[in-house]
């Protein structure tokens, strides 16, 4: 053997020791995965519908006369009472055609009694023939015309004197003035009787919502059982219906179901509800938005996971749970209703089994993991 072959000889046993003395590769370690057990407990079950407050009662004020305003005699924006002087308007035109028809009242009144002197003095002479029959039939025609003419300058006098007492304008109800469309000086109910505010009953305030058929269907079912002897076709009755305001505080005082709607409007397929709410303290305004919560129904025993451990496609909803043994099962779900950050889980998963919480999309079926507990809020788990 030459030095060549004994060198090439020597380097190939090298190598096959080498070859044989390497550890085969360890195999990683299970991946971590975050897992929530699904939870059981009763979930309520809300209907929200947004909507818009308006008074019990809107009253629009008018001028029911013609004349110059003398006067603005309340607050714009406050609470009136009932009777509270609103407006005067100038009396002096009124009071002045007052007079013109009590002076022909008058003047009826004497052409009234001259005919009525004129009959009796006639009745007598007739029976003697000192005068003709047509002459006493002229007087009680005449009688009779004065008479109606009385009545007319009565009923003229009356007219006058109801319409100098409109130029008082005062207040037909307790509620919230709004602000005045006319000031001191303007010409009002010239042609047509002149808006010259609105007053709004708000305690209580009414609150008008738009719930679908569907929705209403529910309401109504949900209500059936609390009718006690009310009789059929009447609105349902709901007590207990939480109002959330435009800056998302809850309103302290819940209210309940006023009145339904005759019928759906065509137009937008919605039937209109009115709740009422007591406003002893004036913070409901007509014309604010807000949402109405009405309790439906409560699920008994309702299952639920996180919503961030529910995987959506193409309309169809997993989850990844993890069995006992550690592996993981990618099951299919029938979900429900969304309560805060969790989801109803009709259908597919028990009480107390494992899903995985963060990065479901990453597992797949069959694989081993190492379960941590999901951390608590603010533990700077992903959101």
């Amino acid at each position: 053997m030459d030095l060549r072959t004994g060198t090439w000889a020597l380097l190939v046993l090298a190598a096959t020791a080498a070859c044989k003395e390497a550890p085969p590769p360890a195999a990683p370690p299970p991946p971590d995965v975050y897992v929530a057990a699904a939870i059981q407990q009763d979930v309520p079950v809300y209907l929200e519908l947004v909507g818009q407050a308006k008074g019990s009662q809107d009253v629009e004020i008018r001028a029911r006369v013609e004349g110059f305003l003398e006067s603005v005699n309340f607050r714009e924006g406050s609470i009136v009472k009932k009777g509270d002087l609103l407006y005067e308007i100038d009396r002096k035109p009124l009071e002045a055609a007052l007079a013109a028809t009590r002076a022909d009242q008058a003047t009826a009144q004497a052409r009234l009694e001259k005919a009525n002197n004129d009959v009796a003095r006639y009745t007598p002479l007739v029976a003697k023939q000192a005068v003709s029959q047509q002459e006493l039939d002229n007087a009680k025609s005449a009688q009779d015309a004065s008479r109606s003419q009385v009545e007319a300058a009565k009923a003229a006098v009356e007219k006058a004197t109801l319409d100098l007492s409109y130029t008082r304008i005062t207040s037909p109800v307790t509620g919230l003035v709004g602000t005045t469309a006319v000031k001191a000086g303007n010409l009002v109910g010239r042609g047509e009787s002149t808006l010259l505010t609105t007053i709004s009953q708000i305690d209580p305030m009414l609150f008008r919502v738009g719930a679908t058929e569907a929705d209403y269907l529910r309401v109504a079912k949900r209500m059936a059982s609390n009718a006690g002897g009310a009789r059929t076709g009447d609105a349902p009755r709901a007590e207990g219906i939480q109002l959330t305001l435009a800056d998302g505080s809850v309103y302290p005082a819940t209210g309940r179901i006023n009145s339904v709607e005759r019928a759906v409007d065509p137009t937008t397929g919605t039937l209109g509800l009115e709740l009422s709410y007591p406003n002893t303290n004036l913070v409901l305004r007509p014309g604010q938005y807000g949402k109405a919560r009405l309790l439906l129904e409560t699920k008994v025993g309702a299952v639920l996971v996180p919503q961030r451990a529910v995987q959506e496609l193409q309309g169809l909803y997993s989850v990844a749970v993890v069995r006992a043994d550690n592996k993981v099962a990618i099951r299919s779900v029938k979900v429900g209703l969304r309560v805060d950050s969790l989801w109803v889980i009709e259908e597919g998963l028990k009480p107390g089994e494992k899903v995985v919480v963060e990065g479901p999309q990453r597992v797949q079926d069959g694989m081993t993991v190492t379960t941590k507990p999901v951390p608590p809020p603010g533990a700077g788990e992903a959101k």
